[in-house]
Protein backbone atom coordinates (compact mmCIF):
# COMPACT_ATOMS: atom_id res chain seq x y z
CA UNK A 1 0.00 0.00 0.00
CA UNK A 2 1.09 3.55 -0.69
CA UNK A 3 0.00 6.88 0.67
CA UNK A 4 0.73 10.42 -0.35
CA UNK A 5 2.49 12.70 2.09
CA UNK A 6 2.31 16.46 1.67
CA UNK A 7 5.72 18.08 2.01
CA UNK A 8 7.24 21.51 1.68
CA UNK A 9 8.66 22.28 -1.76
CA UNK A 10 12.07 23.78 -2.38
CA UNK A 11 10.45 27.02 -3.54
CA UNK A 12 8.29 27.16 -0.41
CA UNK A 13 11.33 26.51 1.77
CA UNK A 14 13.24 29.30 0.00
CA UNK A 15 10.36 31.68 0.74
CA UNK A 16 10.52 30.75 4.42
CA UNK A 17 14.28 31.31 4.54
CA UNK A 18 14.13 34.71 2.81
CA UNK A 19 11.35 35.97 5.08
CA UNK A 20 13.03 34.69 8.24
CA UNK A 21 16.29 36.40 7.25
CA UNK A 22 14.42 39.62 6.44
CA UNK A 23 12.79 39.56 9.88
CA UNK A 24 16.19 38.95 11.48
CA UNK A 25 17.55 41.98 9.63
CA UNK A 26 14.68 44.07 11.02
CA UNK A 27 15.65 42.86 14.50
CA UNK A 28 19.32 43.61 13.73
CA UNK A 29 20.46 40.06 14.45
CA UNK A 30 22.59 37.60 12.47
CA UNK A 31 21.07 34.15 12.16
CA UNK A 32 21.12 30.85 10.34
CA UNK A 33 17.83 29.51 8.99
CA UNK A 34 17.12 25.86 8.19
CA UNK A 35 14.03 24.29 6.66
CA UNK A 36 13.40 20.56 6.45
CA UNK A 37 10.69 18.73 4.54
CA UNK A 38 8.12 16.32 5.98
CA UNK A 39 10.71 13.54 5.98
CA UNK A 40 13.21 15.56 8.03
CA UNK A 41 15.55 16.21 5.11
CA UNK A 42 17.17 19.64 4.82
CA UNK A 43 15.71 21.45 1.80
CA UNK A 44 16.85 25.04 2.38
CA UNK A 45 19.51 26.68 4.50
CA UNK A 46 21.18 30.05 4.74
CA UNK A 47 23.62 31.54 7.22
CA UNK A 48 23.78 35.32 7.35
CA UNK A 49 27.25 36.73 6.89
CA UNK A 50 29.04 36.77 10.26
CA UNK A 51 26.35 34.71 12.05
CA UNK A 52 27.90 32.51 14.69
CA UNK A 53 29.20 29.16 13.49
CA UNK A 54 27.27 27.24 16.16
CA UNK A 55 24.04 28.56 14.63
CA UNK A 56 24.50 26.30 11.60
CA UNK A 57 23.97 23.02 13.46
CA UNK A 58 21.51 24.52 15.95
CA UNK A 59 19.18 25.84 13.23
CA UNK A 60 19.15 22.46 11.49
CA UNK A 61 18.56 20.56 14.73
CA UNK A 62 15.78 22.96 15.79
CA UNK A 63 13.97 22.38 12.47
CA UNK A 64 14.33 18.60 12.80
CA UNK A 65 13.25 18.63 16.47
CA UNK A 66 10.11 20.66 15.77
CA UNK A 67 9.14 18.43 12.85
CA UNK A 68 9.83 15.13 14.58
CA UNK A 69 7.91 16.09 17.73
CA UNK A 70 5.11 18.01 15.95
CA UNK A 71 5.57 20.95 18.32
CA UNK A 72 7.74 24.00 18.80
CA UNK A 73 11.05 23.53 20.52
CA UNK A 74 9.77 26.03 23.13
CA UNK A 75 6.86 23.72 23.98
CA UNK A 76 9.11 20.68 23.91
CA UNK A 77 11.42 22.44 26.38
CA UNK A 78 8.49 23.07 28.70
CA UNK A 79 7.47 19.42 28.57
CA UNK A 80 11.07 18.20 28.96
CA UNK A 81 11.60 19.82 32.36
CA UNK A 82 12.20 17.50 35.36
CA UNK A 83 8.87 15.92 36.22
CA UNK A 84 7.45 16.72 32.77
CA UNK A 85 6.01 14.09 30.44
CA UNK A 86 9.01 14.29 28.07
CA UNK A 87 11.79 14.65 30.62
CA UNK A 88 14.98 13.14 29.18
CA UNK A 89 14.04 13.51 25.51
CA UNK A 90 16.97 15.84 24.94
CA UNK A 91 19.29 12.83 25.28
CA UNK A 92 17.71 11.11 22.25
CA UNK A 93 18.81 11.03 18.62
CA UNK A 94 22.50 11.52 19.40
CA UNK A 95 21.84 14.87 21.05
CA UNK A 96 19.94 16.43 18.12
CA UNK A 97 16.90 17.32 20.25
CA UNK A 98 16.77 21.03 21.04
CA UNK A 99 14.61 22.10 23.96
CA UNK A 100 14.64 25.90 23.74
CA UNK A 101 12.92 28.39 21.42
CA UNK A 102 13.76 28.70 17.75
CA UNK A 103 12.21 25.68 16.06
CA UNK A 104 8.63 25.34 14.81
CA UNK A 105 6.76 22.74 12.80
CA UNK A 106 5.37 23.87 9.45
CA UNK A 107 1.73 23.07 8.75
CA UNK A 108 -0.35 23.61 5.64
CA UNK A 109 -3.90 23.23 6.84
CA UNK A 110 -3.76 20.18 9.10
CA UNK A 111 -0.84 18.59 7.23
CA UNK A 112 2.62 18.67 8.76
CA UNK A 113 4.83 19.59 5.79
CA UNK A 114 8.17 20.44 7.38
CA UNK A 115 10.06 22.20 10.12
CA UNK A 116 11.85 25.54 10.48
CA UNK A 117 14.77 26.34 12.72
CA UNK A 118 16.51 29.65 13.37
CA UNK A 119 19.56 30.27 15.55
CA UNK A 120 21.67 33.32 16.30
CA UNK A 121 19.41 35.68 18.21
CA UNK A 122 17.77 35.27 21.57
CA UNK A 123 15.46 32.26 21.79
CA UNK A 124 12.44 34.56 21.45
CA UNK A 125 13.92 36.35 18.44
CA UNK A 126 14.74 33.03 16.78
CA UNK A 127 11.15 31.85 17.15
CA UNK A 128 9.80 35.18 15.85
CA UNK A 129 11.94 34.75 12.72
CA UNK A 130 10.57 31.22 12.23
CA UNK A 131 7.00 32.48 12.46
CA UNK A 132 7.70 35.33 10.01
CA UNK A 133 9.05 32.78 7.55
CA UNK A 134 6.01 30.55 7.90
CA UNK A 135 3.62 33.47 7.44
CA UNK A 136 5.35 34.56 4.24
CA UNK A 137 4.85 31.08 2.79
CA UNK A 138 1.21 30.83 3.89
CA UNK A 139 2.04 28.23 6.54
CA UNK A 140 1.45 28.05 10.28
CA UNK A 141 2.99 26.40 13.35
CA UNK A 142 0.01 24.43 14.65
CA UNK A 143 -1.98 21.63 13.07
Amino acid sequence: MLRRIATLSGDGADTVVRAALAHAAELDILVSVAVCDAGGRLVAFRRADDAEIASIALAQDKAFTALSNKMSTRELGRQAQPGGPLYGIFANLAGRMVTFDGGVPAYSGRSLVGGVGVSGGSPEEDEACCLAGLAAAGLHATG
